[in-house]
């Protein structure tokens, strides 16, 4: 009697649950159907009647990303150029001249040339600037005009170029270029090993797997893994690395979404490399995403002393949607956390400013966790290095400058002007910093802060109060005020500039190769990092 009663009572409620979710689903679906039909009739109209010729693809490119901008800056839609873009990023390879190029309207500019390949064989150096490429000109090609260096593998193309003012000609002849995850791995000294890992693409555990057991062939007893400037990549590939440093079974990153089949949890799944080699791992504030799973997961199991500055902040993951016509849309799909359970997504994209910007999640609102020795570790904003040097610190000021190309121009100038003898003592001086200073002054470089637009909305409003007679004298002694504490503010950031420009140049004379051997002596964060291993106290210390 319990059983039949029990039974006459699930089934009414079970149809009820049904019921609801059903009646909830209809009315979502319904909501879709009802705004895709609204749409679809306005799109029709506005081609159909507006008073000039409209381009139906301009005008759904521009209603698309309108509408997904307010979401996050990594739920992207991906014509067919981009999903080609993104497969090279995936995979390293292409096609092509193999060179790192900037597209302007005008021309084309070589930013790095990769050492023996066809550019760097026909002469190319970092700031030539295409103008022509075969018989069309840059400035009058309506399309990608990078596309134009594009073609099959043995095919030549000529292109003309501006080099410091001077118009020249060469022949390229396209070849396969890969693009290692793993640029650079070399000992630092005769214990210590040095690898850099710049992407997170489908060779970087295989590439991080082989350097790591050349360089403990070669005598490696302790590890620095370089994850500055890594925007990150392929979820898995984060994970095996991972794996590389820690035992089978391990819980690295587990992934949360409103869609119950893309909750993951992700463990290490085969036996690690060595789960005792000392190992450092350095990030910065472009460490991103697979690059924040690799040195947080390790942080958290406190397998790695982790040294730079406080990461990205990118706790999100993204897939990749196919649509028609070979289109895709990338979209963000969960939040993933650490084994400690922590999400360090920094910016707030779903609590915008008056402004409509994302604001960063403040601190006093971080939730704290444990590391698997009980080691305090935090939430919110990014991975926070256990040994923190601020050195490489952008701000307004050398945001602004990096953007307008300066630091890349002077860099270019110098190369032309200066011989140097051995890059692994060269160093730039209070005279190379003037220099440089004139040589913004001199472009007209000017930038505007947060503070002047504030400022000057004030005065606007002012004035449309009829109150501006009473303030102007006072606004003009501020801005004045500003202008000053700008000029200074370049004097302020000097070792930072210094620090860009020496990168710059470098690379110019030694090409990436020589930009790692010249850190390998040079840079503080490798110095720490050989410090911290060569004491096992201290790098105890620092898990303990």
């Amino acid at each position: 009697m319990k059983q039949i009663l029990k039974k006459k009572l699930l089934i009414p409620v079970f149809a009820l649950v049904v019921l609801i979710s059903g009646s909830a689903f209809q009315n979502d679906f319904f909501e879709i159907a009802k705004q895709i039909e609204i749409f679809t009739t306005l799109f029709k109209e506005v081609n159909m009647n507006y008073v000039d010729d409209t381009n139906p693809a301009d005008l759904m490119d521009t209603a698309i990303k309108s509408m997904l901008k307010d979401l996050d800056p990594y739920t992207n839609f991906m014509n067919e150029q981009d999903v080609e873009a993104a497969r090279i990023n995936n995979t390293g390879d292409y096609i092509g001249i193999g060179a790192k190029v900037r597209t302007l309207k005008d021309k084309l500019v070589i930013v790095e040339p990769y050492k023996d390949y066809p550019a760097d064989k026909a002469g190319l150096k970092a700031g030539d600037e295409i103008i022509k490429v075969g018989n069309i000109l840059v400035e009058t090609f309506k399309d990608d005009s990078g596309d134009l260096l594009k073609g099959s593998p043995g095919s030549s193309v000529e292109v003309t170029f501006k080099r410091q003012g001077k118009t020249q000609n060469a022949t390229i002849t396209r070849a396969e270029v890969e693009i290692n995850a793993v640029p650079h791995f070399s000992m630092i000294n005769d214990k210590t090993g040095y690898i850099v890992l710049s992407q997170f693409s489908d060779k970087a555990a295989s590439q991080t797997s082989y350097a790591i057991r050349d360089l403990k062939a070669q005598g490696a007893k302790r590890l620095v893994l370089d994850l500055r400037g890594n925007p990150g990549g392929l979820v898995n590939e984060a994970i095996d690395i991972v794996n590389m440093f820690i035992p089978k079974g391990q819980l690295v990153v587990t992934t949360k979404s409103k869609v119950k089949k893309y909750n993951r949890t992700y463990y290490t799944q085969k036996d690690p490399i060595d789960t005792e080699i000392p190992l450092v791992v350095l990030i910065d504030g472009n460490s991103a995403s697979a690059s924040e799973i690799v040195s947080g997961s390790l942080q958290d199991l406190d397998r790695a002393v982790i040294v730079g500055s406080r990461s990205f902040g990118k706790g999100l993951v993204q897939r990749p949607k196919l649509l028609t016509y070979g289109t895709q849309i990338k979209i963000t799909i969960s939040r993933y956390y650490t084994p400690s359970g922590r999400c360090i997504q920094a910016l707030d994209y779903w609590h915008r400013n008056e402004k409509g910007e994302a604001v960063l999640v403040q601190q006093e609102n971080y939730n704290e966790y444990k590391t698997k020795h009980g080691r305090k570790v935090f939430d919110g904003g990014g991975i926070l290095p256990d040994e923190i040097m601020n050195g490489s610190k952008n701000t307004t000021l050398t945001n602004a400058i990096v953007n307008e190309n300066l630091i890349f121009d002077f860099a270019t100038n110098y190369y032309y002007q200066n011989n140097i003898d051995d890059l692994n003592t060269f160093k730039l001086n209070d005279s190379d910093f003037n220099n440089f200073k004139n040589y913004i002054q001199n472009t007209g470089f000017s930038f505007e802060t947060d503070t002047e637009k504030t400022l000057k909305q004030a005065l606007e409003d002012a004035k449309n109060d009829g109150l501006d007679g009473a303030i102007q004298e006072k606004y003009d002694a501020l801005v004045l005020a500003l202008n000053r504490s700008k000029t200074s503010a370049i004097d302020s950031n000097k070792d930072y500039i210094l620090q860009l420009l020496t990168e710059e140049i470098v690379k110019r004379y030694g090409y990436r190769e020589g930009l790692y051997n010249y850190f390998k002596i040079h840079n503080p964060e490798i110095k720490k990092a050989v410090q911290i291993l060569g004491s096992p106290t201290a790098y105890l210390e620092y898990l303990r």
